[in-house]
């Protein structure tokens, strides 16, 4: 029997503490770098409905895209960066092709319990990845997320962009808020991990 514990409404108290568990995520600028508006509109341009709610996180990352892209296309293994996956299991295909099905367990405190995810787009060449939910006890209904890099000197900039229902009982603004939040922490998770990963030698400020 589902629970219906954690799903009335984003709770901001419980969600922020969760959040704010050993990691502080800094708002930074949103504004894409002149040169990825092409790429912003070919992969970032949600088409969305009049309850839902979509927007773009943009994160640099002082490692190289190979660096980068090794963390981020493994769909088999998002508790790699996302601090608030607790477990993860592939539960259709093998993980890392189009069409591949994962179920997600997330930690304590967040208005959910899993999901089960899709992977949409995986584009080695391009370094394009998307997945949908399709399912799972949580309040993030369609929602599918867009995720880019793009070099950037020796660098990378990666863009996240995700599309979204509006739970019942919340507004566009919470919703925003809350996802982007998550998403932005995701980001700077990864870029700790990537620059962790790449010799100093290497890093550049983008």
């Amino acid at each position: 029997m589902p629970s219906s514990l954690h799903f009335d409404t984003f709770n901001r108290t419980a969600s922020s503490a969760a959040i704010a568990n050993g990691l502080n995520c800094h708002k930074q600028s949103q504004l894409p770098p002149p040169s990825l508006l092409d790429a912003v509109a070919r992969h970032h341009a949600h088409v969305a409905g009049q309850n839902q709610c979509c927007s773009v996180v943009i994160q640099a990352i002082s490692a190289p895209v190979s660096a980068v892209w090794a963390v981020v296309r493994r769909f088999d293994h998002p508790q790699g960066y996302k601090n608030f996956v607790k477990s993860c299991h592939v539960i259709t295909g093998d993980g890392i092709s189009v069409g591949a099905v994962r179920e997600v367990r997330v930690v304590s405190g967040l208005p959910a319990e899993w999901s089960t995810e899709r992977l949409e787009i995986l584009d080695e060449e391009r370094h394009v990845m998307s997945f949908s939910v399709v399912g799972g006890e949580h309040r993030l209904r369609n929602y599918r997320s867009v995720t880019t890099l793009h070099a950037s000197g020796n660098g990378t900039v990666v863009m996240e962009s995700y599309v979204v229902d509006v739970p019942q009982g919340n507004t566009k603004e919470e919703t925003c808020v809350f996802v982007e939040t998550i998403v932005r922490c995701n980001l700077q998770s990864l870029a700790q991990i990537a620059e962790n990963r790449t010799p100093i030698s290497q890093h550049h400020n983008c």
